[in-house]
């Protein structure tokens, strides 16, 4: 009889499901909306995952109870001491099989590594990092939040506010003249650096997601203060798997960094200041940039819980089969 593996990505914004077959072909896929339980309460965390899971086990003409396995990254499951409380939004899916959870930030580890252990590196609108050792067994983290007292910068929002910094330094005269303050200046509208500067300060102004753009404008076109920027983000993230990487003594392995989200796309400086900082201390680690969707990690995680390290034999037909399967949904 064939055993079926089901995979959920709950994030900040929308939930995706993914079943596939013993074989790792997809056979199953269901989108809902955001699954962080943070905004949504417990409650519409069950609602969310009811509605994924109900629409890919409906395309793949199956029952939730007939699962053999299940994986789940859930946003907002930061804490051990959340587990259970998790555990008890899911029951009513009624799922079949072995289930495991974790992080959302953890599943490009099971995505994108070869064998289902190294350290996933996230920088989108926010940034984390989170590590599984080779036993599989011991997890490497960040705290993934509250960056003033964590230290964890080099988000979207965190490398902006260093751009405006930039800026600010041209115009208290800390630092020299950047490109980015005309950048800044035409963005937001202010006629001069005094101007946006106060505006900054008032919240008159606000530097989001075009500023970003307009940033990585500035930096590929070669200003000095915005490779600066990208230099830093790099190191920050390349600091941030270095701690990982020391909590699970992988120093000396061929450790798999795997490095997610839409800001690795911007420029390649970031990722090459984070490669540098990373082999500082693990001179062996390799590096690799995983596009195709998260749930992937958690359907292989589900299948790692029944057939071990051989769920991996699967991973590439994983990857092809899912994205044929959204492209035709």
């Amino acid at each position: 009889m064939t055993r079926y593996f089901l995979g959920v990505d709950a994030g900040g914004t929308k939930t995706h499901a993914l079943v596939v077959d013993e074989t790792g072909r997809a056979v199953g896929f269901g989108r809902a909306g955001r699954g962080n339980w943070e905004g949504i309460g417990l409650d519409g965390l069950t609602l969310t995952l009811q509605t994924a899971v109900s629409q890919a086990c409906t395309m793949a003409r199956l029952e939730a109870g007939q699962l053999s396995g299940s994986g789940m990254g859930l946003a907002g499951y930061d804490w051990p001491s959340q587990r259970e409380m998790l555990l008890k939004a899911i029951k009513p899916l009624n799922l079949g099989g072995a289930l495991e959870i974790v992080n959302d930030a953890t599943l490009g580890i099971f995505a994108g590594t070869s064998a289902g252990w190294g350290v996933s590196v996230v920088a989108g609108t926010g940034c984390n990092c989170r590590g599984r050792g080779k036993s599989g067994g011991r997890e490497g983290r960040m705290v993934g939040g509250y960056p003033h007292w964590s230290g964890e910068y080099a988000g979207a929002g965190d490398i902006l506010a260093r751009a405006m910094r930039a800026v600010t330094f041209e115009w208290n005269k800390r630092g020299p003249a950047t490109a980015l303050s005309p950048a800044f200046l035409e963005l937001t509208g202010a006629t001069n650096l005094s101007e946006l500067v106060e505006g900054m300060y008032v919240e008159r102004y606000e530097l989001e997601t075009a500023a970003l753009f307009k940033f990585f404008e500035v930096a590929a076109q070669g200003d000095p203060e915005a490779l600066n920027v990208l230099r830093w983000a790099g190191d920050e993230l390349g600091q941030m798997a270095c701690g990982v990487i020391r909590q699970l003594e992988l120093e000396k392995e061929s450790v798999e960094v795997v490095l997610i989200g839409s800001l690795f796309s911007g420029h390649p400086l970031m990722q090459a200041s984070l490669q540098e900082t990373v082999r500082a201390l693990a001179p062996a680690a390799q590096f690799f940039r995983f596009e195709a969707p998260p749930v992937i990690g958690a359907v292989l995680m589900g299948m790692e819980k029944i057939l071990g390290a051989q769920a991996y034999a699967c991973r590439e037909t994983v990857i092809a089969s899912t994205g044929a399967l959204i492209k035709a949904d």
